[in-house]
């Protein structure tokens, strides 16, 4: 499943994550890749742990876990500290796949990748190039959002970044454990919650919505890891 999920950040903290952003260093962003990413990943990114980043990446994991739809689609368990990139002039992630396990810096602990996350702070016109290029079952998909909304997809996906041929691409990335580890049964337990929602909405709560919450919980309860 993939989701569009608008206005994570409003345009006002859109704006100052990027004055913050633009007066910091960059770095290789081969430094947090295997061998085989390194051989087409040509990027840079913040330092992972450098206080900005700590910083600015406690504010989305905030936001994310306080985002109704984000919490309702990916059901999330553990939250890496996101990263952040920088691309222009050519620059680009050619096509691969994001690693099963993921560690932060410090080794405190270990969690699983189940759905990744981008999270877009530069607008659509500030650059040409640089769509995310996501391949699944269902074909492949080109995204490039406003600043300040993110896509979530599958971190079983194969995807890549295409060349930023002018302007400046900057955005957040993060991948999530989610308490329920097989996408079809995320994608399961989303549209139902969201058709109980709205039938909540439309007819207030009765019998049937109930006894559908009802499923929609003991569905969690047989299918959640945590």
């Amino acid at each position: 499943m993939m989701l569009h999920i608008p206005g994570v950040l409003t345009p006002e903290e859109v704006a100052q994550f990027r004055q913050r952003l633009n007066d910091t260093s960059w770095i290789d962003g081969r430094t947090s890749v295997g061998p085989q990413g390194a051989q087409v990943k040509r990027n840079r990114q913040l330092p992972e742990g450098s206080p900005l980043a700590i910083e600015l990446g406690h504010i989305i994991v905030s936001k994310l876990k306080s985002h109704p739809l984000f919490f309702s689609a990916v059901l999330p368990l553990r939250i890496l500290p996101p990263f952040f990139n920088n691309y222009e002039g050519g620059e680009h992630y050619g096509l691969h796949i994001d690693g099963a396990i993921r560690t932060p810096l410090g080794g405190a602990y270990s969690m699983r990748s189940d759905v990744s996350s981008t999270l877009f702070l530069s607008a659509p016109d500030e650059y040409e190039g640089g769509e995310l290029v996501v391949v699944d079952s269902y074909g492949t998909h080109e995204v490039k959002l406003p600043a300040g909304d993110l896509i979530v997809y599958p971190s079983s996906s194969v995807h890549k970044v295409e060349p930023v041929t002018s302007g400046v691409r900057v955005c957040s990335f993060m991948w999530t454990q989610s308490m329920v580890r097989d996408d079809w049964k995320r994608s399961m337990l989303f549209e139902l919650d969201q058709n109980i929602q709205q039938l909540r909405a439309d007819y207030g709560d009765n019998q049937a919505i109930v006894g559908l919450t009802g499923h929609y919980h003991n569905l969690l309860r047989q299918w959640a890891d945590v």
